[in-house]
């Protein structure tokens, strides 16, 4: 028996004619008493903290920002961004994870506005910046620990630290994922508890003219350092979107979980940047990655720094399980929808885990994981602000040309009002794309063109069936 439904024509009585008046995907459904539909679903409280831990995991990272502009444009730059940035895209996560809950996500939105090319392109955009991002946790782990352990900085130590450390946490993701869910929880308690510490203990020494300290005269603005971290650290709202199949209720969680998710993590970052800016005179070139470390223990002595470091290899645990998570679930998403073949879908009999998406996320992290941790960011950003263009424009096309569709969520806008509101960020986006170097514009295209060759090999097993594939809307 088939148990695949199709998602009704929200204009039944119009024939399509092309992509764009195709109706929504094939989704998948589960009966009752299959392994997928039995299999315990994420609840609000765990989602909540894995979408923290999907964009922030606490303040850790967000020290070049200062570094790169002073305190000043740091703050500022954590007070405005979120309402260019984050608002948007978490709106437009919760309108089209609730009218598409499905495991493709965003790789679901595009094929239905644009087709099967558009989804492949989508997919392969945000698996390589997902799967870099994932790198870059256990990079930034490193870097704290090497602090107290100076012989991981490099060489042989580094590289076996680097590589236990992505396989161990990989394992941990195989077992389930309502199992890192409530590990989320338990992360992000304790991996901000040292950020109260330091604040509390920061606030009587707080002098307010330190706020308004532009920088170090003698250094130049890093419009391209201060840009991607300020994006890096707020941004994959939309990851969690590929996660929507494992949900309960995702209709009813979905816009809930992103709301409180937004308020937590703006929070997170800035009172600790005000907190520490205010309370520590110090160069602006010392606010490399792990500062806030030092700045513990200029604080509060030692103890706390060690607390702080702690704390940061928590919280990278926790970017690494969400990230992967919804790296892996992309995958499995893109094969119940007929981009990859079926076998991509494939779960782990024990833990019902897309296990094959797992070792495939960490494989590619683990070798992209031995490159400068400025460059894991910028490759990430620029990857994701294509595949963001896609969707922006993904979700306009959806809401003009299926405007009568059910969305049990909906951005309260109109079409005006939605194309304002994504043509700020779009504009961001193109202005980061425009600082990057050129090796990271190079590697991009490089990528993007293998994307299109996989979506052309795609095709070709399709056609001459060598690989199976589930139908697509317009099979």
């Amino acid at each position: 028996m088939d148990h695949r439904i199709r998602v009704p024509n929200p204009h039944p009585h119009q024939k399509p004619t092309s992509n764009s008046d195709l109706p929504p995907p094939i989704l998948p459904r589960h009966t009752p008493n299959s392994p997928i539909a039995a299999a315990k679903k994420l609840t609000l409280i765990p989602l909540i903290f894995l979408i923290y831990f999907e964009v922030a995991g606490g303040p850790y990272g967000e020290e070049p920002a200062v570094q790169a502009a002073g305190p000043l444009l740091a703050i500022i730059g954590f007070i405005v961004f979120p309402f260019i940035w984050s608002v948007p895209e978490a709106l437009i996560t919760a309108e089209l994870s609730t009218a598409f809950p499905g495991n493709g996500g965003f790789v679901i939105w595009a094929q239905t506005a644009f087709g099967s090319f558009w989804g492949s392109l989508m997919g392969t955009w945000k698996i390589l910046s997902g799967v870099i991002n994932i790198a870059a946790y256990p990079v930034l782990c490193i870097n704290y620990i090497q602090k107290i352990a100076p012989q991981l900085q490099s060489g042989w130590p580094r590289r076996s630290a680097l590589l236990a450390s992505s396989v161990v946490l990989a394992a941990l993701n195989y077992i389930g994922l309502t199992i890192v869910g409530y590990v989320a929880v338990v992360l992000a308690l304790l991996s901000i508890l040292p950020f109260i510490l330091m604040t509390l203990i920061a606030i009587p020494k707080i002098k307010l003219h330190r706020w308004g300290n532009s920088g170090d005269k003698a250094i130049k603005t890093d419009w391209n350092l201060y840009l991607n971290t300020l994006f890096w650290n707020l941004n994959f709202w939309d990851n969690v979107s590929t996660l929507a199949g494992e949900v309960e209720k995702p209709k009813k969680t979905f816009p809930i979980a992103l709301f409180i998710s937004v308020i937590i993590t703006c929070l997170s970052y800035l009172i600790p940047l005000l907190a520490v800016t205010g309370a520590v005179d110090i160069q602006q070139s010392a606010w490399e990655s792990g500062f806030h470390a030092q700045a513990a223990e200029i604080l509060a002595g030692k103890w706390l720094k060690i607390l702080l470091e702690i704390g940061a290899c928590l919280s990278a645990i926790g970017l690494f399980e969400a990230q992967l998570s919804s790296s892996a679930y992309q995958i499995l998403g893109m094969a119940e929808i007929g981009i990859l073949p079926k076998f991509f879908a494939a779960r782990a009999k024990w833990f019902n885990t897309p296990w094959i998406g797992i070792v495939i996320c960490t494989a590619i992290s683990v070798g992209v994981s031995y490159l400068d941790f400025t460059d894991i960011v910028a490759s990430a950003n620029f990857m994701y602000s294509l595949g963001m263009l896609l969707e922006f424009s993904s979700f306009l096309w959806l809401r003009w040309k299926h405007s009568a569709m059910e969305r049990p969520f909906k951005v309260p806008l109109e079409l005006p009002g939605l194309i304002v509101m994504c043509l700020v960020p779009s504009a961001f986006l193109v202005v980061l794309m425009v600082f990057t170097h050129t090796t990271v514009f190079l590697v991009s295209a490089s990528m993007t063109a293998a994307g299109i060759v996989w979506f052309g090999l795609m095709k070709i097993c399709r056609k001459k069936k060598i690989f199976i594939f589930n139908p697509r809307p317009e099979d």
